[in-house]
């Protein structure tokens, strides 16, 4: 049986403590088209693609990672994004979006899920706890993490080798999270995995001695809003389906 929409984002805002969140962007609820939610798709960013994907779908609710009015960015609803929101108010989709929420919740955030697909036991190790680590009881060769990763993940990561042949401590951060590896150092990793690599990253990885693994933005986010998408529909009795638009990146 159907929702209210209000009813829904007071329960996501409570549970991922949207408000007690500084971000990039707003969080929750960024367009409004109907009172009543029965069907969820759930996705990692609300492109026009993905759009399309909820209208067959028959989607009352998209909810996302990426959403909408990132700072520093025109807020006009004009060309790309126009298309994007007026696509949605046609067909009567809400848009329900989470971006440092979804990333910091400790069972159903993207670092959390990250563990979860790499069968790894983590728990966040950075004060701001957007930095999660794990310790194995015995060192794994660095090259043998790296293929399980891509095994996981389903397309090759990129490894930066720091030279260091056995690995015990492996810290990561989703997404666009390559600038943290010099936190990660200190807090005692030997490999970070983020989703990004920049041009510094890779200096920095040779000279902190700290292996770096680029396994994609998109790949290492898909956990999240897959996870919460998941939990809405077993809590309120809806449907909910998760669309992986293929991402290189």
């Amino acid at each position: 049986m159907p929702v209210h929409l209000s009813e829904l984002v007071r329960y996501c805002d409570k549970l991922l403590q949207s408000s007690e969140i500084s971000d990039y962007c707003p969080n929750g609820l960024q367009v409004e088209s109907g009172e009543n939610v029965g069907v969820i798709v759930s996705a990692v960013t609300a492109s026009e693609m993905t759009i399309d994907r909820a209208i067959e779908l028959g989607a009352d609710l998209l909810l996302v990672h990426h959403g909408y009015f990132w700072k520093g960015e025109s807020q006009a609803l004009v060309g790309m994004k126009g298309r994007r929101v007026a696509k949605l108010i046609r067909n009567n989709i809400n848009l329900l979006a989470y971006h440092l929420p979804l990333d910091l919740h400790q069972s159903l955030g993207n670092n959390a899920q990250l563990a979860r697909t790499f069968g790894w036991e983590g728990f966040p190790a950075s004060k701001d706890g957007l930095i999660w680590m794990t310790q194995f009881d015995s060192p794994l060769n660095a090259d043998e993490i790296n293929a399980h990763i891509s095994k996981c993940l389903g397309r090759e990561a990129l490894w930066i080798n720091a030279g260091v042949a056995k690995v015990s401590r492996v810290a990561w951060c989703t997404g666009a999270a390559q600038s943290m590896i010099e936190t990660a150092a200190e807090l005692g990793a030997e490999m970070f995995i983020s989703g990004e690599v920049s041009e510094p990253t890779v200096h920095s990885a040779r000279e902190l001695g700290v292996h770096f693994v680029a396994a994609g933005h998109h790949a290492t986010e898909r956990g999240g809003v897959k996870a919460l998408g998941e939990h809405l529909a077993e809590t309120f009795g809806l449907q909910h389906q998760f669309v992986d638009i293929t991402n290189p990146v």
